[in-house]
């Protein structure tokens, strides 16, 4: 499956991301999780950069496995992809137009729905991962 590019510019992506992580950072339930992970919040934030541009720009810099990434951390439950979803489209409506928020939210929510499947039913079998 494909998704259909909107408009938006790479350095949209990087305040978005910025932004978000930001917000990571000081959630109670999120920031935690990812503080156990995550100790080079730069770099984090560049590789996450490259992610959404390769899903939106069709950009080829992302050469990460966000799947394996999710379920091999060990603490990520799926009930967590829910604060993660409203925190990202509370910043996409902080930092964009309202067209172009909805459709990365839309695709955000697309990914979070087979990231959560992928943790929650633990899919080992690269065919019956969600395409994004």
């Amino acid at each position: 499956m494909s998704f259909a590019r909107f408009p938006i510019a790479p350095e949209q992506i990087d305040t978005v991301v910025a932004a978000f992580y930001a917000g990571v950072r000081a959630h109670p339930r999120l920031g935690p999780v990812f503080a156990v992970h995550v100790t080079d919040w730069p770099g984090h934030e560049v590789k996450i950069g490259a992610f959404w541009r390769n899903a939106i720009l069709m950009e080829r810099g992302y050469d990460g496995n966000p799947m394996a990434a999710h379920r091999n951390a060990g603490n990520v439950r799926p009930g967590m992809f829910d604060d993660w979803l409203a925190l990202f489209d509370a910043t996409l409506t902080a930092h964009l137009p309202d067209d172009t928020a909805e459709q990365w939210s839309a695709l955000a929510h697309r990914i979070g729905r087979g990231l959560r499947y992928g943790v929650v039913d633990g899919v080992t079998q690269p065919s019956q991962v969600p395409r994004f």
